[in-house]
This record gives structure tokens, sequence and C-alpha cells, in this order.
């Protein structure tokens, strides 16, 4: 199972005094070192977190691994990923408003703008994932696209109070990623997964990675980058049973 570290929350202390550290590229190298197979940040419309130069400096910096950009299925993004041709977009919702992604991309009412712009993508040699709830009416619109693959939100996963609900929500992702799979999509997941909650769902082995930012930045102010990365990359591969 493939880890995909998202550094975004490295760039929100950095624009909390505007100031030139902590540096994203810093901790994506470090990321890197630790055994990340992948790197995934998140060029808001708003740049609240990371901005245009982290991007630039990104894709010239992390050459061993691939590079995932999160993005709003818009011109300008579809734009500056064509320029800097990422490995992956993974195409996400996005509101201004929003403390973070709510939910996913509703790509059953917008697929026919959707085919027109995966293609744009996929003929300058970008892999496409659409980021959706795990539900099948948007895994069948997903195909439909021509996408690549589907990343599962585990949000309401993540936000559940009670074991009944917990396990309700898991079911509904394994369910999911099984329909997604034998529809020939690539499936990953995430979005609220922990140290304490991620097993359940690195579990199903039909995901095949899963992209977590905020629970490994946070903890690495009390263990470091180098050791939270590990930590999380281990504990994935415990549940698989490749450890």
């Amino acid at each position: 199972m493939k880890l995909g570290v998202n550094i975004d929350h490295i760039a929100t202390v950095r624009e909390a005094r505007k100031t030139d550290e902590p540096d994203p590229i810093k901790g994506a190298l470090i990321a890197q070192d630790a055994g990340a197979d992948q790197i995934t940040f998140h060029l808001r419309e708003d740049r609240r977190h990371i901005q245009d130069e982290d991007v630039i400096r990104l894709r010239c910096a992390i050459k061993k691994i691939p590079l995932n950009m999160e993005m709003a299925p818009t011109e300008e993004m579809k734009k500056i990923a064509i320029d800097i041709k990422p490995e992956r977009v993974t195409l996400v919702p996005e509101k201004r408003e929003e403390i973070t992604t709510e939910g996913g991309l509703d790509v059953y009412s917008m697929k026919d703008y959707l085919k027109q712009y995966i293609s744009e993508l996929k003929e300058n040699g970008i892999s496409v994932a659409l980021f959706i709830d795990p539900d099948e009416k948007q895994i069948d619109a997903s195909v439909e696209t021509g996408a690549d693959a589907v990343e599962l939100h585990t949000g309401e996963y993540a936000n559940a109070f009670s074991d009944t609900e917990k396990k309700k929500e898991l079911e509904r992702l394994k369910r999911a990623a099984v329909y997604a799979k034998d529809k020939g999509l690539k499936v990953f997941a995430g979005h609220g997964l922990t140290y304490t909650n991620v097993q359940p769902v690195a579990a199903i082995m039909e995901i095949e990675e899963l992209n977590i930012g905020h629970s490994i930045i946070a903890n690495s102010i009390f263990m470091g980058l180098d050791e939270a990365v590990r930590l999380m990359k281990r504990l994935m591969l415990q549940a698989r049973g490749e450890l």
C-alpha cells in the first residue's frame, strides 16, 4: 500500500506569519526520504497555504516519487497543471468559505464538462483522479469521464461518533472500493485519516493508496516529520499484513 503525504499544512503554518518558514519543499523532501510514495499538495484558488512559487519549487525538487496536485476543475488550474506537469492531478470540489474540503466532487452533474477537461490533462501526460464520495453513481460517472482513478472521501468515516456509525461508513467504503476496482478504476482514499483510525481503511485490499496530510503534519510537531511519516506508513503496512 502506498502513502501520499500532503504537505499543505506546513505552508499553513508559514502563511500564519507570512514568512519563509517552515518551508513545505523541505518538508516534502523529508517525507520522500522517510518513505512517502507520493507528495500531494492542494493549490487552492484563494492561495490560503500552497503558493504558486511553491508549486514550481516542488516540481523542481521532487523527482524520485510522483507529485500529485489537488485542484478545483477550473481553467486557471488546468493551465498551471499542464505547465508544471505533475504525475497526477486529483480534481476536488472547492468552496472559498470551507475550512477543508467538504465531501466529494459531484462528477455525475458535471461529467460532460469533465470529459473534455480530463482529456486535455491526459493528452499532456497527466494521470487524473477524481475525489468522490463512496457512491456507485459517482463511480459510474467517473468511468464515463475517462478518469484513471477515484479517491474515496473518508471524511464521513473519520467523523463518525459511534462505533455503529463508523462500521456503517467503513462498509460503505469497502463496497465502493470493490465496485470502482471492478469498473477498471484505480482506487485511492483519504480525508480525516489519523494514526488511530487509518488501519481499518488501509485493510481494504482494493484501496492501493492513502493520501494523508493534517494528522502527519500535526504529529510532526511532537515526533518530527521523518518519524511521523514512518509511523503512518508502518501502521498502514501492518493493517495489510505487509510488514
